[in-house]
């Protein structure tokens, strides 16, 4: 291998480092869930988790773990192949058609993650004679699925209808035949909900179709943790949805996309993802399914995590701390620069909070931040002592 080649990564690396953008990964030794043991330099210690998507707090329940072993020894352990193949099992028909029936769907179709369900779901359905478009904060797996089509791509601001109408009337002078807006639910760095209801709005005056990527919305918002269409009364205007089984629902891994029969069928026939990589692990399979029948009937657990989620709002405005608004579990602390974003997850590691600053290319530069994620899993207690971490780290920083 070329060393001029190692020598530029090596540059490029220590450039990002330089500019306080290096990120490090921690290591869990344990399950997920609202405290968490942490190994670091041979030590292991424990710590109020404030950075999993576990918002119902399913990851280590006792019942998906059961299913998942039940899974392995009915099933075995994966399936070699991919689905069109041989690789199609009972498990994997039962969880497309649970999801589906969960959120008010035909069908569903799984893939290996909701990164995968959104890079394969445009370039199926809409060809260059069509327009996709996106609002601007959408997740990078909807960018990079919407640059992987041959469609027309158009964007809007975020949240900002008055800028989405004005591209669907330009999608109509150049002469789109099927329009696409496509949105997030819930915008997983800031934690607002999508405006549906305009959305959907525009999109019957224009006759535009319109999906929604509920990723951090399905199995803790809306009626029953049917996600954001529930939630806004939209339910019977998106079109498509996608989602995942790796936040709300057990938190291991796959994704979805969950639409009328024919958008199914033709994803099943052509959706690159699909077609060529393995099939989930009958384990996922089966735990994801008890995991959306827990979801269902959780109302005690979403009562309990909006309730973590106001506790600790008002604990941090309370010291001074910058919040973005909002009424998800997501609750973004702004710090506006990577380094003061990455010196106060540091001190609330040493005070036992575990947390993630998020910086550049993540979030834009200047919007560095803190972005943290309550759960079902966590106790009043850990809110509290998760609250008084931060005062204490924020003063000592001198940012409060």
């Amino acid at each position: 291998m070329s060393s001029g080649f190692l020598d530029h990564l090596e540059s490029v690396l220590a450039g990002i480092r330089e500019d306080g953008l290096y990120k490090v990964e921690r290591v869990i030794a344990g399950p997920q869930g609202g405290r968490i043991a942490i190994e670091a330099d041979g030590v292991t210690h424990q710590a109020v988790n404030l950075c999993a998507n576990n918002y119902l707090g399913l990851a280590d329940d006792a019942d998906i773990i059961a299913a998942a072993k039940t899974a392995l020894d009915e099933f075995g352990f994966g399936m070699a192949s991919v689905r069109f193949i041989c690789g199609t099992q009972t498990l994997h028909r039962a969880l497309e058609q649970r999801i589906a029936r969960y959120l008010g769907k035909d069908d569903a179709i799984v893939f290996a993650a909701c990164f995968d369900a959104n890079g394969g779901v445009f370039e199926p359905l809409f060809g260059a004679e069509d327009a996709i478009i996106s609002d601007a904060l959408n997740h990078a797996s909807i960018i990079d699925g919407v640059r992987l089509s041959k469609a027309k791509r158009y964007r809007f601001a975020n949240a900002d209808m008055n800028e989405l109408e004005t591209r669907l009337k330009e999608a109509d002078r150049d002469g789109a035949r099927f329009k696409l807006i496509v949105t997030d639910g819930v915008f997983s760095m800031d934690g607002h909900v999508a405006n549906l209801p305009a959305i959907a709005e525009l999109a019957q005056r224009y006759g535009a179709l319109v999906m929604v990527d509920d990723c951090h919305a399905t199995g803790h918002l809306g009626p029953q943790g049917r996600g954001t269409p529930a939630l806004t009364g939209t339910d019977g205007r998106i079109d498509i949805v996608t989602g995942t089984f790796g936040k709300s629902l057990g938190g291991a891994m796959g994704g979805f996309v969950a639409a009328a029969q024919p958008i199914v069928d033709l994803l099943r026939q052509r959706a690159r993802p699909y077609l060529f990589s393995n099939s989930l692990a009958p384990a996922v399979a089966a735990g994801s399914l008890e995991a959306i029948d827990i979801a269902e009937r959780a109302d005690d657990r979403r009562a309990r995590l909006a309730a973590h989620a106001k506790r600790f709002r008002q604990g941090l405005s309370a010291t001074g701390f910058d919040l973005v608004p909002g009424e998800t579990p997501i609750i973004p602390v702004m710090l506006h620069d990577a380094r003061r974003a990455q010196s106060l997850a540091k001190a609330l590691h040493e005070r036992g909070v575990h947390v993630a600053a998020f910086f550049f290319p993540v979030v834009p530069k200047g919007a560095a931040r803190i972005r943290t994620q309550m759960s079902a899993a966590l106790s009043e207690a850990d809110v509290d002592f998760a609250i008084d971490a931060f005062t204490d780290a924020g003063r000592s920083l001198g940012l409060v």
